[in-house]
């Protein structure tokens, strides 16, 4: 097993491509949108001979309550192999760099399956989530490619692209009654949905609605520079779309979508208090799901939701008042699956990592998680 540096973004961003799970934070640009933040992106590679098994990017946080190495979503290994010498292979190298940068612990947050074989040695569950666990998809493909691991090698993104998606009517149907009546009622309202041409001098509109809405739901935000940051890496590769909904000349809601490897991620979404009862995000989604149904990509992800279980009366939440059950229901009601995640990992290197870990306790109950 050999660990090396990457210095290679096709050969990193192919590996991705090929996995079944291919999280974009783990793409080299996003690890690029790190580092104009001000946190450095560290990638490794792992390599048996001349084939690669495994990739993982961390970052760099400089934090007051405690310097870490944060992986968002990996690190990512090729299912054809035995994970546990890979990831821990990858997780050594990665603490002789934390310790050489003054960190206290490693922070890791896998895109792995609960309840699966994997683990990871030497840690321990982080007192809080460093991205969403719990994740609501719409598969857009038949086989659901996040569901059907029986093929020993995952389509590569080229194939992806090549058929097999549902058609427009049937994920329509399957829509919730209530979320089908509410996109038509926005569309007899007036409301238009358009994807950016010039997202960039367009973002402000988003940072506008998004400042609103953080300001009214009291939650921690991204920073303007990490959202400029993104749509300015990701949208000259269109893997980045800003939709604009707008109503009476006014934009009063929009959103952040990312296409990365065939998938499409709603990642930031915002909307106007003041117009709250256009139901402008319902069609501002279906045209998302569209346009990812056109472009041929094979999964849509909603992003997070409130912990619950997917039953056949429909996604019942075991946490009503967890702070996501707003958002749950809306995005639940457009279909799809529920994929829940191996919970976060601490990796403990100095003893400063248990005074981080009780503010982090403190804060974790402050927010209701």
């Amino acid at each position: 097993m050999q660990i090396e540096k990457a210095h290679d973004q096709h050969q990193w961003d192919a590996f991705l491509a090929a996995q079944r799970f291919r999280p974009f934070l783990q793409s080299w640009t996003m690890g690029e949108v790190y580092r104009d933040c001000g946190e450095e992106p560290i990638r490794l590679i792992a390599k048996e001979g001349d084939a690669i098994v495994g990739i993982c990017q961390a970052i760099f946080v400089p934090a007051r309550r405690g310097k870490h190495l944060a992986i968002p979503y990996g690190p990512v290994i090729d299912e054809s192999v035995d994970a546990a010498p890979v990831t821990r292979a990858l997780m050594e190298s990665l603490k002789t760099i934390a310790q050489s940068k003054g960190c206290s612990f490693l922070r890791v947050s896998p895109f792995v399956i609960l309840n699966s074989q994997f683990s990871i040695l030497y840690s321990i569950p982080s007192p809080l989530h460093l991205l969403a666990e719990h994740l609501w998809y719409l598969p857009l493909k038949n086989p659901d490619p996040w569901r059907n691991s029986d093929p020993p090698s995952p389509p590569s993104v080229e194939e992806d692209r090549g058929g097999g998606g549902i058609p427009e009517e049937q994920l329509f149907n399957a829509l919730r009654k209530t979320t089908r009546n509410l996109i038509r009622r926005a569309e007899k309202e007036g409301v238009t949905v358009e994807a950016s041409k010039d997202p960039i001098n367009d973002l402000c509109h988003f940072l506008s609605l998004h400042d609103e809405t953080r300001k009214r739901h009291k939650f921690t935000p991204y920073t303007n520079a990490f959202f400029k940051a993104q749509v300015t890496r990701f949208a000259p590769r269109n893997e980045c779309t800003l939709y604009l909904a707008w109503y009476q000349n006014q934009v009063i809601a929009s959103s952040i979508h990312m296409h990365a490897f065939g998938e499409t991620s709603y990642h930031h979404g915002a909307s106007s208090h003041a117009f709250q009862k256009i139901p402008a995000s319902y069609l501002l989604q279906w045209t998302a799901i569209r346009d990812a149904l056109r472009r041929g990509d094979r999964v849509y992800n909603f992003w997070g939701i409130a912990p619950g279980n997917l039953t056949d009366e429909g996604f019942k939440i075991s946490e009503p008042k967890h702070p996501f059950a707003g958002v749950t229901l809306f995005k639940t009601g457009f279909g799809g699956n529920l994929l829940t995640l191996m919970h976060c990992q601490d990796i403990p290197i100095t003893k400063k990592y248990y005074l981080t870990r009780g503010f982090e306790i403190l804060r974790k109950w402050k927010r209701g998680f």
